[in-house]
């Protein structure tokens, strides 16, 4: 029996060599052998029904293994055919040893074809149907982790966190470990090129069958190179993906920049590797690698195939969440450098600002804020939303808020500066491309004036802010808070066109408090509109808070998340300017009040303790005046101002804007303003529906500005 058993493992180790390589094999197919061997010999020996012959168990087992390990099932079929026909040639020249009657032998030859075949059929018949079995369940097996992958990658636009469902992925009956390297360059910077040396790698994530990952040799988050001349330096520098069967023991020679590491390592012997470089739009982003050590099957072409598949669609979703974090940091970058960067110079609020960029997957928006000096002693504040996401959405944001401080800068009136943005918007729309989508925004615009405490607030489809204003003080109990929104109208967002904006104006008492923000502040999934607006009225009615810790109490009541939309708040508390601090004059239409303008002003500034400006304003005071009386309408007032610096007014009713011009040598006049504009440090004009203001600051001695 073992002579005719080496005789048919010596013909099918000719024949068939491929089907030697997998050592865990070939101990069970010479057990395979043997019990075919035996088993057809108790059948020719006891004259035993061939149908009553047991397949041996190591067949079905072999079968199994030839599947595991993707054997075709034409090769197993190959050796059964080999192995009928050498056992027949034995027992032919065994039989012609025994005996010269050639019609025994030939009958002997023909009844053992005939049973020889009938084993051979039922054999195969037995060991295809466990080959088919396990075959469809390894199918099975690989789809469902098909489906998984695809069902836990990509979960969000987070890279490590992409990497590592990868690696999770494929420890899930597939590796023992499985290892995501990165590019340094490319987590550095969009576009980065490969340097010249070996590439440096970052262990982005990394997942193991056993706890802990004892068996990787670079911890998460390191860095490292691979030899130039090893495989996965190879694969990364061909993109070609690799499959390895280590034959020695141990740990492959690449597999630690450190060999002191690599010795420690608790791994009873890494026999198969899986090498795939991540590949996404052309671009080469890192490598990923499967190992076994634990399980007996190596990899094989399938497996290949599987792991391409899952590590090709990672990849593509590496790829996205680098680029998204890449483009929501520049989005993010130009934004805050396009808002205020520090507290302007302005005495009319005390102010606080937050901006919070969104937590969600859709990048950042395009919200702002902003605090503008006027004239007078006023400040406007502004709130705005630019509809969309990304870089454009910040580009856009960063155009409008310029433009509004343009538009602040010659004093419109709120409904007034929103119309004037609203073109604004329509023409970068007709400048956008096809592709592009539509420019929207929304903005609210209000000027504060602590002469008159009056406020003016028109909106371009912005949520309304929230004004806390104190109550009076009964004896000595505190003054409580009145919480509110203004009753106004809403105008149409910007980008529309063709539909008016309204200035709603209010009077504030001194302290109190205005809230600016977006919709990102009071839109939630868990609680709607009506609930946040309370909540906040709430906050805002505990007044004697400075704007800063109002600012912090908001965000922590209405926003214990991170928050899923961009948020810009702005919280201003309203100063009122001393009555002592303002002087005003009505003139008459005579030019000889001139005089009594001039002595005005000097008496003013002295009591002020301000004589060292009484030259340059009185200068200043009589050219306006004169202008005023020549050229425009009565009532004519003079105003002067004193807080952080000297503001001189002259109001008329004449809505004609004043402009220099160059006086000829023998003119008489036209020299005015030019000498307004040369004493002054700013000056202006500014409209309103009863006429218009002319103004011109100058700073206070002493004043660094």
């Amino acid at each position: 029996m073992n002579e005719s058993a080496d005789v048919l493992l010596r013909r099918m180790r000719s024949e068939l060599p491929e089907l030697w390589r997998y050592d865990d094999l070939s101990p069970m197919a010479v057990e395979e052998t043997a019990g075919h061997v035996t088993a057809f010999l108790d059948v020719l020996e006891h004259g035993l029904d061939v149908t009553q012959a047991r397949t041996p168990p190591s067949a079905v087992e072999v079968a199994r293994r030839f599947a595991r390990s993707g054997v075709p099932i034409s090769k197993l079929l190959r050796a059964y055919r080999l192995g009928h026909v050498s056992l027949l040639q034995l027992a032919q020249s065994t039989a012609a040893g025994l005996t010269d009657d050639w019609e025994l032998i030939n009958a002997s030859w023909l009844r053992l074809i005939a049973m020889g075949f009938e084993y051979v059929d039922r054999a195969s018949e037995q060991v295809v149907a466990a080959y088919q079995q396990e075959r469809d369940r390894r199918l099975q097996r690989r789809l469902v982790l098909t489906n998984e992958a695809s069902r836990r990658i990509g979960t969000t636009l987070d890279t490590a966190r992409t990497a590592q469902e990868l690696a999770d992925v494929g420890v899930d009956d597939f590796a023992d470990l499985v290892t995501v390297d990165l590019l340094e360059s490319l987590l550095q910077a969009e576009g980065a090129h490969l340097p010249s040396g070996p590439s440096v790698l970052r262990r982005i994530a990394q997942q193991s069958v056993l706890e802990g990952c004892p068996d990787s040799a670079i911890a998460a988050g390191r860095t490292h190179t691979y030899p130039e001349e090893c495989h996965p330096a190879r694969a990364l520098a061909s993109g070609q993906p690799l499959l390895l069967r280590i034959m020695d023991t141990g740990v492959p020679a690449w597999w630690s920049p450190d060999p002191e590491r690599s010795g420690a390592l608790s791994v009873p012997g890494i026999h198969s590797v899986l090498v795939l470089p991540l590949l996404a739009r052309g671009s080469t982003l890192g490598l990923a690698q499967f190992f076994r050590h634990r399980t007996a099957a190596p990899f094989d072409e399938d497996d290949l195939l599987l792991a391409q598949e899952i590590a090709a669609r990672a990849a593509v979703y590496i790829d996205n969440a680098r680029r998204y974090t890449h483009e929501r940091s520049t989005a993010l970058t130009l934004q805050r450098s396009l808002l205020p960067q520090r507290a302007v110079e302005q005495s009319a609020v005390v102010a606080a600002s937050r901006y919070l960029p969104s937590g969600s997957r859709a990048g950042v928006g395009g919200d702002w804020y902003d605090i503008i000096p006027l004239s007078g002693a006023r400040v406007a504040l502004v709130v705005g939303d630019v509809v969309g996401r990304g870089l454009h959405a910040a580009a856009t944001m960063g155009g409008l808020r310029t433009a509004v401080r343009a538009f602040a800068d010659i004093d419109l009136m709120p409904d007034e500066l929103l119309t004037h943005l609203d073109d604004v918007v329509i023409r970068l729309q007709r400048e956008e491309a096809p592709d592009a989508g539509e420019t929207s925004a929304t903005c609210l615009y209000a000027i504060y004036d602590p002469v008159s405490r009056m406020c003016s607030v028109a909106s371009a489809g912005h949520v309304l802010p929230a004004v806390a204003t104190p109550l009076a003080a009964d004896g000595d109990s505190a003054a409580s808070t009145s919480v509110g929104f203004p009753d106004m109208p809403i105008g149409p967002p910007l980008g529309l066109g063709g539909l008016p904006f309204e200035t709603a104006q209010f009077e504030l008492p001194e302290g109190s408090l205005l809230a600016l923000y977006t919709d990102g502040l009071i839109e939630s999934r868990t609680r709607d509109v009506d609930t946040s607006r309370a909540m906040m009225c709430e906050v805002l009615a505990q007044a004697p808070d400075a704007p800063e810790d109002i600012c912090e109490r908001l965000l922590s009541a209405l926003l214990p998340h991170h928050p899923s939309d961009d948020v810009a708040l702005l919280v201003a508390r309203t100063r009122a300017l001393d009555p002592g601090h303002v002087a005003t004059l009505d003139i008459p239409p005579d030019p000889a009040a001139v005089s009594e303008a001039r002595v005005f002003a000097a008496g003013r500034l002295t009591a002020w303790g301000l004589d060292e400006l009484s030259f340059t304003t009185e200068l200043i005071v009589s050219e306006l005046v004169t202008n005023a009386i020549r050229y425009a309408k009565p009532p004519v007032q003079l105003r002067l101002i004193v807080n952080s610096t000297l503001t001189c007014e002259v109001s008329d009713a004449s809505s004609t804007a004043p402009h220099l011009r160059r006086a000829r040598t023998f003119d008489e006049g036209g020299r005015g303003l030019l000498l307004v504009a040369q004493l002054a440090e700013r000056w202006g004009a500014r409209h309103s529906r009863e006429g218009k203001v002319i103004w011109a600051e100058q700073a206070l001695p002493g004043v660094v500005r």
